[in-house]
Protein backbone atom coordinates (compact mmCIF):
# COMPACT_ATOMS: atom_id res chain seq x y z
CA UNK A 1 0.00 0.00 0.00
CA UNK A 2 1.25 3.33 -0.81
CA UNK A 3 2.20 5.87 2.11
CA UNK A 4 1.09 9.46 2.16
CA UNK A 5 3.49 12.19 0.36
CA UNK A 6 5.57 13.94 1.97
CA UNK A 7 5.15 17.71 2.59
CA UNK A 8 6.42 20.27 0.32
CA UNK A 9 9.57 22.32 0.51
CA UNK A 10 9.23 26.15 0.43
CA UNK A 11 11.48 27.22 -1.58
CA UNK A 12 13.45 30.41 -1.00
CA UNK A 13 14.01 32.76 -3.85
CA UNK A 14 17.09 33.77 -5.58
CA UNK A 15 19.14 36.53 -4.46
CA UNK A 16 18.72 39.10 -7.32
CA UNK A 17 15.46 38.62 -8.69
CA UNK A 18 13.65 37.38 -5.51
CA UNK A 19 11.99 34.64 -7.83
CA UNK A 20 11.20 31.19 -6.79
CA UNK A 21 11.06 30.35 -10.55
CA UNK A 22 14.89 31.70 -10.89
CA UNK A 23 16.05 29.35 -7.65
CA UNK A 24 14.36 26.28 -9.35
CA UNK A 25 16.31 27.01 -12.53
CA UNK A 26 19.59 27.25 -11.02
CA UNK A 27 18.68 23.89 -8.93
CA UNK A 28 18.30 22.31 -12.04
CA UNK A 29 21.58 23.76 -13.67
CA UNK A 30 23.23 22.68 -9.99
CA UNK A 31 26.08 19.61 -11.31
CA UNK A 32 28.03 17.77 -8.46
CA UNK A 33 27.66 20.39 -5.63
CA UNK A 34 28.76 23.44 -7.39
CA UNK A 35 26.17 26.22 -6.58
CA UNK A 36 27.78 28.99 -7.08
CA UNK A 37 28.98 28.10 -10.89
CA UNK A 38 25.13 27.26 -11.45
CA UNK A 39 24.08 30.84 -9.52
CA UNK A 40 26.85 32.96 -12.51
CA UNK A 41 25.41 30.92 -15.02
CA UNK A 42 21.99 31.54 -14.70
CA UNK A 43 22.47 35.68 -13.82
CA UNK A 44 25.05 35.63 -16.68
CA UNK A 45 22.40 34.47 -19.15
CA UNK A 46 19.80 36.81 -17.89
CA UNK A 47 22.25 40.12 -18.50
CA UNK A 48 22.39 38.38 -22.18
CA UNK A 49 18.36 38.49 -22.32
CA UNK A 50 18.92 41.63 -21.32
CA UNK A 51 21.55 43.04 -23.78
CA UNK A 52 20.05 41.02 -26.79
CA UNK A 53 16.62 42.54 -25.88
CA UNK A 54 16.65 45.67 -24.22
CA UNK A 55 13.58 43.84 -21.88
CA UNK A 56 13.12 42.54 -18.30
CA UNK A 57 15.02 39.35 -17.84
CA UNK A 58 12.63 38.29 -15.51
CA UNK A 59 9.67 39.10 -17.56
CA UNK A 60 11.54 37.13 -20.65
CA UNK A 61 12.39 34.24 -18.67
CA UNK A 62 8.57 34.14 -17.09
CA UNK A 63 7.45 34.39 -20.92
CA UNK A 64 9.58 31.50 -21.88
CA UNK A 65 8.00 29.41 -18.58
CA UNK A 66 4.54 29.87 -19.41
CA UNK A 67 4.89 29.45 -23.03
CA UNK A 68 6.60 25.94 -22.62
CA UNK A 69 4.88 24.61 -19.77
CA UNK A 70 2.84 22.01 -21.07
CA UNK A 71 -1.42 22.10 -20.22
CA UNK A 72 -2.30 17.86 -21.05
CA UNK A 73 0.28 15.16 -20.95
CA UNK A 74 -0.01 11.54 -21.22
CA UNK A 75 0.37 9.46 -18.00
CA UNK A 76 0.18 5.28 -18.62
CA UNK A 77 -2.69 3.35 -17.14
CA UNK A 78 -3.42 -0.35 -16.81
CA UNK A 79 -6.57 -1.57 -17.63
CA UNK A 80 -6.46 -5.56 -18.19
CA UNK A 81 -3.52 -6.61 -19.40
CA UNK A 82 -3.07 -3.31 -22.04
CA UNK A 83 -1.38 0.04 -21.05
CA UNK A 84 -3.16 2.88 -22.31
CA UNK A 85 -1.76 6.60 -22.82
CA UNK A 86 -4.67 8.76 -21.16
CA UNK A 87 -4.52 12.51 -21.82
CA UNK A 88 -4.33 13.92 -18.42
CA UNK A 89 -3.96 17.96 -17.56
CA UNK A 90 -0.50 19.28 -15.82
CA UNK A 91 -0.79 20.54 -12.31
CA UNK A 92 0.78 23.98 -12.07
CA UNK A 93 4.39 22.82 -10.25
CA UNK A 94 5.05 20.19 -12.53
CA UNK A 95 3.90 22.85 -16.09
CA UNK A 96 7.11 24.61 -14.06
CA UNK A 97 9.11 21.54 -13.46
CA UNK A 98 8.76 20.59 -17.00
CA UNK A 99 9.09 23.80 -19.20
CA UNK A 100 12.90 24.25 -17.18
CA UNK A 101 13.65 20.56 -17.97
CA UNK A 102 12.95 21.18 -21.94
CA UNK A 103 14.42 24.52 -21.58
CA UNK A 104 17.63 23.57 -20.27
CA UNK A 105 17.48 19.96 -22.64
CA UNK A 106 16.99 22.35 -25.67
CA UNK A 107 19.94 24.54 -24.40
CA UNK A 108 22.50 22.04 -23.95
CA UNK A 109 21.68 20.64 -27.78
CA UNK A 110 22.62 23.51 -28.64
CA UNK A 111 25.88 24.09 -30.86
CA UNK A 112 28.73 26.44 -29.98
CA UNK A 113 29.13 28.72 -27.29
CA UNK A 114 29.06 29.14 -23.45
CA UNK A 115 26.67 27.33 -21.89
CA UNK A 116 25.17 30.80 -20.67
CA UNK A 117 25.01 32.03 -24.17
CA UNK A 118 23.42 28.68 -25.23
CA UNK A 119 20.57 29.51 -22.38
CA UNK A 120 19.71 32.84 -22.73
CA UNK A 121 19.68 32.05 -26.71
CA UNK A 122 17.03 29.50 -25.77
CA UNK A 123 15.23 31.91 -23.44
CA UNK A 124 14.65 34.46 -25.87
CA UNK A 125 13.35 31.90 -28.39
CA UNK A 126 10.88 30.43 -25.65
CA UNK A 127 9.44 33.73 -25.19
CA UNK A 128 9.14 34.36 -28.44
CA UNK A 129 6.74 30.74 -29.45
CA UNK A 130 9.64 29.37 -31.11
CA UNK A 131 13.00 26.53 -30.13
CA UNK A 132 13.49 22.94 -29.76
CA UNK A 133 11.53 23.65 -26.11
CA UNK A 134 8.37 24.82 -27.80
CA UNK A 135 8.65 21.74 -30.43
CA UNK A 136 8.77 19.32 -27.06
CA UNK A 137 5.66 21.38 -25.93
CA UNK A 138 3.61 20.94 -28.90
CA UNK A 139 5.02 17.10 -29.30
CA UNK A 140 3.20 16.24 -25.86
CA UNK A 141 0.31 18.38 -27.00
CA UNK A 142 -0.45 16.63 -30.23
CA UNK A 143 -0.23 13.07 -28.24
CA UNK A 144 -2.29 13.87 -25.80
CA UNK A 145 -4.79 14.85 -29.15
CA UNK A 146 -3.70 11.80 -30.58
CA UNK A 147 -4.62 9.79 -27.10
CA UNK A 148 -8.30 11.63 -26.60
CA UNK A 149 -10.07 8.32 -27.16
CA UNK A 150 -8.50 7.04 -23.76
CA UNK A 151 -9.87 10.04 -21.84
CA UNK A 152 -12.31 8.38 -19.83
CA UNK A 153 -9.85 6.03 -18.52
CA UNK A 154 -9.08 9.22 -16.43
CA UNK A 155 -6.66 8.25 -13.19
Amino acid sequence: MRRGTPERRPIPPDMRYNSVNVQTMVQHVLKRGKKSTAVRVIYDAMDLVKERTQKNPLEVFDAALKNVGPAMEVRPRRVGGATYQVPMEVAADRRITLAIRWILTAARERSGQSFADKLASELIDASNETGAAIRKRDETHKMAEANRAFSHYRI
